[in-house]
C-alpha cells in the first residue's frame, strides 16, 4: 500500500536510505546529466537549496492555472484601431492572460535555478531524478514522480520545502565528490 503520510514526517534518514538502495538499482547512472557529464553531489545539493530560496522568496503554486479566463479577452481586431492603440490592446492581453504572480511550480522553480548561477540544466536534471527516487522511496512505488506528487491537492509548501530539503541531503550525502584533475 502506497505510503500517504506527510511529508515532512516520513522524509527520514531511512528514507533516503531507500532512496539510495533504488538509485543502486538504476539502469542510468543517476549524476549524469544530459550532457554526458557528471555533477557533484554538492552542485545538485547547492541546486536543491536554491529552489527552496526562490519558493521562499517568490512563493509556491501548487499548479499553473492556465486555463482561467481561456483567452475571453478580445483581441485587437478592429480595422479602424491605430497601431499605437492596436499594440497598447496586444499588450493588455499579454499582462492580462500571463499575469504577474510571482509564484511557481516545483518544476518551474528548479528550471528557473537552472537557468541562473546556482545551477545548470545537468543539476536541474539530475535534481529531478533524486526527487524522483526520493518520492518512490517515500510512496514505494516504482514509478512515482515527484512533480506530479507535488500536484497533488493536498499538497502544501511545507510539503515542498520537505522533500527539496531532503533531496539536498540526498543529494550531499550519496553524490559524488568534486571531480579531480
Amino acid at each position: 500500500m502506497p505510503n500517504t503520510a506527510p511529508a515532512s514526517a516520513v522524509f527520514t534518514v531511512e528514507a533516503l536510505r531507500k532512496a539510495a538502495a533504488l538509485a543502486a538499482d538504476t539502469y542510468r547512472p543517476l549524476w549524469t546529466g544530459l550532457s554526458g557529464e557528471e555533477s557533484s553531489g554538492e552542485a545538485v545539493a547547492r541546486h536543491l537549496d536554491a529552489t527552496i530560496i526562490l519558493l521562499d522568496t517568490d512563493g509556491w503554486l501548487r499548479i499553473h492555472d492556465n486555463g482561467k479566463g481561456w483567452s475571453t479577452v478580445a483581441g485587437p481586431d478592429d480595422d479602424s484601431m491605430t497601431v499605437e492603440d492596436m499594440l497598447r490592446a496586444l499588450l493588455r492581453v499579454v499582462r492580462d492572460e500571463i499575469g504577474t504572480d510571482p509564484r511557481r511550480t516545483l518544476s518551474t522553480a528548479l528550471r528557473h535555478v537552472a537557468e541562473s548561477s546556482d545551477g545548470d540544466p545537468d543539476t536541474d536534471h539530475i535534481a529531478h531524478a533524486v526527487l524522483d527516487l526520493i518520492i518512490q522511496a517515500h510512496t514505494g512505488v516504482n514509478s512515482a514522480r515527484a512533480v506530479p506528487w507535488a500536484e497533488r491537492l493536498t499538497r502544501t509548501h511545507a510539503d515542498i520545502t520537505a522533500l527539496l530539503t531532503a533531496g539536498a541531503r540526498f543529494a550531499r550525502a550519496y553524490g559524488p565528490g568534486p571531480a579531480t584533475s
